[in-house]
Parts: structure tokens; sequence; C-alpha cells
């Protein structure tokens, strides 16, 4: 079926990332910069795509993205629900529905990310997916990019099935009691069970660790409910030595985002720590 000029699938990812300055996707703009919105390397660096595969989308010779890619690509836009749910339907897929849980960084959200600037933050979904992080997260725990999308998430890095290594923390962390955060997190999965009932990646994630990790199915059979909100941690950082930072966490209430923020005692050593590791960005070697 023909379409209206400039309506199509590459068309509209051409025109948000056109109108996007660099600025507000928290990019520096170089001096002199002629592009007023996001070059394609820029876009394809944000949603965690090839930069061949941005452009093969905006020609047309690309035309039915996976749904995880249209979210990184909303996210990576900063698009609107609204938009959101009409760049899936270009791409030929079901927008999220109510129940389902939600990777999308609302404005607000993202107002709120945009003004915490250089410190250590991350944003998950409800069921622990990790769905955005900042320069400051990756200097201090490693970049986590180079990882498939699908295992980025925090209960799998906490509950592994198989021998494979952590994800999302790149050098040794201890943490001040790992067996209650162990807890908390099975809780909160729970309480994401009876907030998302019929989400079908939820119910994945828990049927795998159930099936493959013997402490999270103890954990599941004690049936807690709670939400993980603070915990306390060592990070082992090659370049600065140990940072122990606190490790607090906010959620949103209507699609039970998690921001997870990292910070440390003022004017403590680990502070200075802290802040010398968003200079120095990630060590020599890590993924970016």
């Amino acid at each position: 079926m023909p379409t209206t000029p400039g309506t199509g699938l590459g068309a509209m990812i051409r025109t948000w990332r056109d109108r996007l300055p660099p600025s507000a996707a928290g990019l520096p703009v170089a001096r002199g910069r002629r592009a007023a919105g996001l070059r394609r390397e820029e876009l394809a660096d944000l949603a965690g795509v090839s930069v061949d595969y941005v452009v093969r989308l905006e020609q047309g010779r690309a035309t039915t993205p996976s749904a995880s890619v249209v979210a990184s690509l909303a996210r990576a836009l900063r698009l609107s629900t609204t938009e959101r749910d009409h760049l899936y339907r270009l791409a030929q897929l079901a927008p999220p529905v109510d129940g389902a849980i939600s990777d999308h960084l609302p404005p607000g959200v993202r107002r709120v990310l945009a003004r915490l600037g250089d410190v250590a933050v991350a944003v998950f979904a409800a069921d622990w997916q990790l769905v955005w992080w900042n320069h400051g997260w990756a200097a201090l725990l490693g970049d986590p990019s180079a990882s498939p999308p699908r295992l980025r998430n925090f209960a799998r890095d906490r509950f592994p099935v198989d021998a494979g290594p952590a994800r999302l923390t790149l050098w040794p962390v201890t943490e001040a009691d790992r067996a209650a955060t162990d807890a908390a997190v099975v809780s909160d999965l729970r309480r994401a069970t009876g907030r998302f009932p019929q989400d079908s990646r939820l119910a994945t994630l828990i049927r795998e660790l159930n099936a493959g990790n013997k402490r999270f199915a103890e954990l599941w059979a004690a049936g807690e409910v709670a939400a993980h909100r603070e915990d306390h941690k060592t990070i082992d950082h090659p370049s600065v030595g140990p940072v122990t930072v606190d490790c607090d966490v906010l959620t949103d209430g209507d699609s039970e985002l998690k921001i997870v923020i990292m910070t440390a005692v003022p004017g403590s050593q680990d502070e200075t720590k802290l802040q010398l590791t968003t200079v120095i960005g990630p060590p020599a070697g890590t993924p970016t």
C-alpha cells in the first residue's frame, strides 16, 4: 500500500533525528558544528545499533526492526509516549499495552536525569532490565553496551544461570549485606508480578532464574514481597582503587522505572575518587 511521502518508518526516524539537538540527548556540542540535530552515528550509539542499520532504516532498506530496537530508538530519540506508539506501528509492531512492563523514559524522568549531571545513574525497568545509563555510571562500573541488550539485567547478574561473566559490573563489587540485597531483589520481582501479571518478559525471567539458579529458587519460594530501596557498595575500580558508595533506588510511580543513583559521602576520599572516575572515563580496554 502506498504511503504519504515523509510519513514512513525511515522518514519519521530521520525527522525525529533532525529535530533532536545533541545537547538534549546528553551529548557534547563541538564548536562550529553544522548539524542541528543528531548525526546518524550519534543515534546509532545512543540506540545501541550499527550506523549501517540506521542508514538502512532511513533509506527504507530495513523495514521490520525488532521490538527491542524500536524501544531503543524511541528512548534515543526522546519520543513522547504517543510518538513511541506511532514508531511501533510504523515498524509493524503492536505498541506496548497497559499491563506490560515499559522501557520508555517519560519526559519527566528524562528531565530529572539531565539535571543529575555527572552523578553515576542508571535506569532499570520493573523487571530490573537496564534501559539507560550515563557516562558517570559507565566510568564507575564499566560500560555495559558491549553486552547483548537481553542480558543487561540486574537480576540475571545476581542470579546467573550459567558461568558467564557479569554484564553490569565489570570489576569486583563488595556489598554491605549481599544476602539482604539478594532477598530484596527477589521480593521486588515478586512485587512486579502483581503490578504486571501478564508481562511475558517478566514471566520468562522468573521462570529461567527459578529453573537455573538454586539461590533464586529458595528466595522465591519464601514468598516475600517488598521493594529494593537502598544499598551500600565498595567498587574495586581499576584506576582509582576502592570506592565506597551509597546506592539509592527511586521508583517512578506509573511505570515502575527504577532510577539507581550512586553517590559518596560529601567531603570524603570516596567522593574525590568518584569524581575522578568521571574525569578519566572508563579504563583502557573497557567496552565503550
